[in-house]
């Protein structure tokens, strides 16, 4: 097992990450409040995993109760999230009972969400199932439902008191499942660490064959990076922004497209290939580099082109963007592979020729 340390002072927790850690009742019981838990999970990860945890945890003295949400990104709404609500309020759920997500980031955004406004806060553990969720969507305590208008925009900040992290769970991940959650790996490498880029580029294809030791490592140096984020700048006032590469774009295509037609991995892979091709047209990046980076994203079979919105119906969605400011959209671009900048001054023609060189 390896662990790592969220440093938020107060509210700082443990990313623990390894095999057979669903077992491991000494690992959870210190984040519950009392020995009362109810798991939040979906109907796909929930026949897989769900009496597992259960086991481990009544095995341990705890109370459990579970509710079963339908899976996929097309369920990540207001009704959704009336289950959770609604299982918790039938199950006389006090405040200082634990909510425990037990799925991939749609589950742990719905259930920390649901957890950060039930009786105004109540104790939330995440176990990730997704590498996806395990890399990126459990860590830092954003949680979120999505709007027709905008992916993402109805939500909260909002820690866990732990994140664990079962890599066991993803020997039953699907191969696009596991491709989506390596668009959020290649992320980390752009953005902030040139090394685990260059790693990735020569380790990849054992990163795909779910070879234990690469995984251990990816999700490590993965969760590492956005631990360092999250602890200088936890509500995004500043360089938290930068772990958003891609997404102004993804998460257009994801709206654009109707939620769940495209995973946000595949949606951050074009995305970012769209950031990409704008950093280039002002200068940043060599065609080379463009190259180099879509090169990663299709060996790890993830699209390297949008869908063909058209601009306007592009910059539309886009302008509900989170990072928008005074009217201004700001996109995370590329000054180089490794380091990502907050942009706000890219001309408006310059933008839309890039969406337009990266559709199809």
């Amino acid at each position: 097992m390896r662990t790592l340390n969220v440093a938020l002072g107060d509210r700082a927790y443990p990313i623990h990450i390894g095999p057979g850690l669903l077992a491991r009742p000494e690992l959870l019981l210190p984040a519950l409040k009392t020995p009362r838990a109810i798991i939040v999970t979906n109907d796909r990860v929930g026949p897989l995993y769900l009496e597992r945890l259960r086991a481990t945890l009544e095995g341990a003295g705890v109370s459990v109760s579970a509710v079963e949400l339908p899976d996929g990104e097309a369920h990540k709404n207001w009704q959704t999230l009336n289950l959770i609500f609604d299982a918790l309020l039938e199950g006389r759920c006090e405040r200082s009972t634990t909510l425990i997500a037990l799925g991939g980031g749609v589950v742990g955004d719905m259930g920390g969400f649901a957890a950060a406004t039930y009786q105004r806060g109540m104790p939330f553990i995440q176990v990730p199932t997704t590498l996806l969720a395990q890399v990126d969507s459990s860590v830092g305590g954003k949680t979120a439902i999505n709007h027709p208008l905008g992916k993402n925009m109805i939500g909260a900040f909002y820690q866990p008191r732990l994140v664990l992290a079962d890599t066991v769970t993803l020997d039953t991940l699907d191969a696009r499942e596991l491709a989506a959650g390596a668009a959020e790996v290649i992320k980390y490498g752009l953005i902030r660490d040139p090394e685990f880029f260059v790693w990735l580029e020569d380790n990849l294809d054992r990163l795909l064959a779910r070879e234990p030791e690469a995984l251990a490592f990816a999700i490590e140096r993965s969760c590492r990076n956005k631990a360092e984020v999250v602890a200088a700048d936890e509500t995004e006032q500043g360089e938290r922004a930068l772990l958003n590469l891609g997404h102004t774009f993804g998460h257009a295509i994801e709206t654009g497209m109707g939620y769940g037609e495209w995973l946000h991995g595949e949606a951050v892979a074009a995305g970012t290939m769209m950031a990409a091709e704008l950093s280039r047209r002002l200068g940043w990046l060599t065609q080379q580099d463009v190259d180099r980076i879509g090169r990663l994203f299709e060996r790890a079979g993830l699209p390297v082109w949008g869908p063909a919105l058209g601009v306007e119906r592009y910059l539309e969605l886009m302008s509900h963007d989170k990072k928008v400011e005074a009217g201004r959209l700001r996109l995370v671009l590329l000054k180089s592979i490794g380091r990502a900048v907050l942009h706000g001054d890219a001309p408006a023609e310059a933008v839309a020729a890039a969406i337009v060189a990266r559709c199809r």
